[in-house]
């Protein structure tokens, strides 16, 4: 099962998020489960050094079955604001594939 811990500060941004495990919903290659949390992950840490300009501290194991990412301390409060709205398009989005594949996905806020 795939795990993702959304870690929030005190007022609700998220500073953190770790994906851990594998959907295994079918054979390696052809695991949609897997490939879809994959693509909403990276996609939204894309889209964050795109349009924000900004890299988040990332962490990954070889294996490709663990990703942290950390939100850096030190941005201006509106490309925080914008960091902030594309990690909750994230949540939200692997939120729906837990709807669906709730037996390889859990997301805990």
């Amino acid at each position: 099962m795939i795990h993702v811990r959304f870690d929030r500060n005190e007022d609700g941004t998220i500073h953190t998020f770790t994906m851990d495990g594998h959907a295994n919903a079918a054979p390696h290659g052809q695991d949609l489960v897997c490939a879809g949390a994959s693509a909403i992950s990276f996609g939204s840490i894309n889209a964050i050094a795109a349009i924000c300009e900004t890299r988040l501290d990332v962490n990954m194991e070889d294996n490709g079955g663990f990703l942290r990412c950390r939100v850096p301390n030190n941005l201006d409060s509106d490309t925080y604001e914008k960091v902030q709205l594309l990690l909750e398009g994230m949540f939200y989005s692997l939120k729906t594939m837990e709807e669906q594949y709730g037996q390889y996905i859990r997301i805990d806020n």
